[in-house]
């Protein structure tokens, strides 16, 4: 079954994007979670938690984020909200976290995400006989390392067919330093919309913001593997993640949407790539170019 998976910024965009037929909803704060499009108040995700499962739809919470001894500290009270809340399974990949949530025995499923860690079959393996019901593949993993990598398990891999990647990604407040020692004062937000470039490559603008969890910078163009659904599908790779963390929104709703009618005419037989591809261009945002990444790269290609 394909599942598809979008992040939401807040109630109002989740129950667009309810209504646009996707499947799943990935929401949490900044506190525990890494890059997140809305920060989410705890009354958030409870209001969408229930709205989604008014629909029949999942919602998975984001406690990916890199862990002190003071985030372990509030963590308890923060997993015993989401399984009262009712969030069907959370994303995580600090085995600090994953051991606090065995020792609290709490009703709540964990999907392993360790960012670019997640390279093998065999690491994947390692946690699901630990408990993950599913796990989320680097961003820098090709096809050709996808289709290995699912061929050897039997629970689902994600993978990212829409949406910016992170590259870089600093503990440090790197804008607000440079900012000090420039002499410069200026917003660090996300809504900054902020890009570095380098001095002899003017065309590539790489987004840059900063937050409670340091200095994140993006990819300077964003995954579109719509094109490529047919082949995710045919080497069953089924779990599709759409990231608006740079699209918000109803543009980022539509994008959604669109990816939902991809699926639809995929499993009726009625796939059209070149128009997929086509209505995509049209629906993106005009300073974020389309690209597909590393993913119909040969290994040995990824540097």
């Amino acid at each position: 079954m394909i599942n598809i998976i979008a992040t939401a910024e807040s109630v109002e965009q989740a129950e667009a994007l309810i209504n646009a037929g996707i499947d799943t909803l990935y929401i949490g704060g900044n506190r525990f979670g890494l890059r997140m499009p809305g920060a989410l108040m705890n009354e958030d995700i409870r209001k969408i938690a229930e709205l989604a499962h008014e629909y029949n739809r999942k919602v998975v919470a984001a406690v990916n984020g890199l862990m002190h001894n003071d985030h372990i500290e509030e963590l308890p009270k923060y997993l015993a909200f989401l399984e009262n809340a009712g969030v069907d399974a959370i994303i995580a990949g600090d085995p600090g976290v994953i051991m606090l949530l065995k020792e609290l025995e709490l009703n709540l499923p964990y999907i392993y995400d360790a960012q670019t860690l997640v390279t093998s079959a065999n690491q994947i393996r390692f946690w699901l006989e630990r408990g993950a019901i599913g796990a989320v593949a680097a961003r820098e993993c090709t096809f050709i390392e996808l289709k290995e990598i699912q061929s050897q398990l039997d629970k689902p891999v994600e993978v990212q067919v829409y949406g910016p990647t992170c590259i870089h990604h600093s503990k440090r407040r790197l804008l607000t330093n440079y900012y000090q020692f420039t002499h410069l004062y200026a917003a660090t937000s996300r809504e900054a919309g902020l890009n570095i470039r380098e001095m002899k490559d003017p065309e590539y603008q790489y987004p840059i913001y900063q937050d409670e969890n340091g200095t994140h910078i993006f990819s300077a163009e964003d995954i579109a593997l719509i094109a490529y659904l047919p082949e995710l599908h045919n080497a069953g790779l089924d779990t599709w993640k759409l990231d608006g963390i740079l699209t918000c929104g109803q543009q980022f709703v539509d994008i959604a949407a669109l990816y939902v009618r991809a699926k639809e005419a995929l499993l009726s037989g009625m796939f059209d790539a070149a128009r997929f591809s086509a209505e995509l261009s049209d629906l993106q945002p005009k300073t974020r170019k389309l690209g597909t990444g590393f993913f119909l790269r040969k290994p040995d290609e990824v540097q």
